[in-house]
């Protein structure tokens, strides 16, 4: 991928979305620079068990055979890159997928998944989401679930969380937890974003704040606003850097590589996307391209920049605050 001069170095995408189907190309990652790392969604609270090990079986092979990937296995695969692959690894954004068996954290974690959410949007066994009227935080099991991820390495992960699983999370690990892909409610108010007790307690743990690119989430969502996409995520990573220090911001775009695979999804799902996913029209994504300086919008690495931000400071954002506890969290 041609990055413009002053583009990002290393880059750390705790996040991003494939279409959750056997026709999904693993080609389209290719579209982040070599050397990157990645971690992409591979089942949610539609999923079940099996459909979750299928995905990870045909991410694995396909990625293999393209021959531009590493599998993480070890933590250096991650946090050590190589400069002509690409290091790979999944994430569940829902604890659905394992089925209430927390003995599949360690399944999982042996296939690649370094990242686990207990609740996708509405409550569930684990605890409740961040569209819930009611928030009574983590159920007993959610508890022990953090507790299991916590001993095989695996980042607990607050984002579409409630406000109250997302503390609950952070009072309960004993490792740095992640909101893997969150923005700052202060900055923007939808559900979805964390509120600044929320950012704080995560800080706290030693954890990183990722911030997403998606327009409902930032305020941003008309399909004209790129370069506009790409500003308010600096105003997020701005805003949570003077709050919780610049060590516990990362970026993670959540992009959907097929955009309208997931509008078609929150529509035929409403008992998963709630009106505030649709009140705003489809959703609309910062591709890698305007992130990293690729295309005609100025690339997030040149607006924070401009923001006044430093080279070390950047840098920390895009890969070396994820990877730093990335080797605090995971295990060998």
């Amino acid at each position: 991928m041609p990055i413009r001069p002053g583009g990002p170095g290393l880059l750390w995408e705790q996040h991003c979305c494939l279409p959750l189907l056997p026709s999904a190309d693993i080609a389209e990652l290719a579209r982040y620079p070599l050397g990157s790392y990645l971690s992409v969604n591979v089942g949610y609270s539609l999923h079940s068990t099996r459909d979750s090990e299928r995905m990870i079986d045909q991410f694995r092979r396909d990625a293999l055979a393209d021959g531009r990937f590493r599998l993480v296995e070890r933590i250096a695969d991650a946090v050590d890159p190589d400069p002509d692959l690409i290091a790979l690894a999944f994430d569940l954004e829902d604890s659905g997928p394992l089925g209430g068996d927390l003995d599949n954290v360690k399944m999982f974690y042996d296939l690649g998944v370094r990242s686990l959410l207990p609740s996708y949007n509405y409550a569930n066994a684990a605890g409740c989401g961040c569209l819930d009227t009611e928030d009574t935080g983590l159920t007993a099991y959610g508890r022990d679930l953090i507790r299991t991820l916590n001993e095989v390495g695996m980042f607990a992960d607050g984002s579409h969380c409630s406000p109250r699983t997302g503390l609950d999370i952070a009072d309960i690990t004993t490792v740095p937890m992640v909101y893997s892909h969150s923005n700052f409610a202060a900055v923007w108010a939808h559900p979805r974003n964390i509120s600044d007790d929320q950012a704080r307690a995560c800080a706290a743990t030693g954890g990183v704040i990722g911030i997403n690119g998606v327009g409902i989430f930032l305020g941003r969502n008309a399909p004209g606003e790129r370069a506009e996409r790409v500003e308010a995520m600096a105003d997020h990573i701005v805003y949570g850097a003077e709050l919780v220090g610049i060590e516990h911001i990362g970026f993670s775009s959540d992009f959907s590589f097929d955009g309208d695979d997931f509008n078609a999804e929150v529509a035929a799902n409403p008992e998963v996307f709630s009106a505030e996913f649709t009140r705003w029209g489809p959703l609309q994504w910062t591709p890698p391209e305007d992130l990293l300086g690729a295309s005609d919008v100025p690339g997030l690495d040149e607006v924070l920049a401009n923001r006044g931000l430093s080279a070390a400071e950047r840098a920390a954002v895009f890969h070396g605050n994820f990877a730093r506890i990335a080797a605090q969290v995971w295990r060998d």
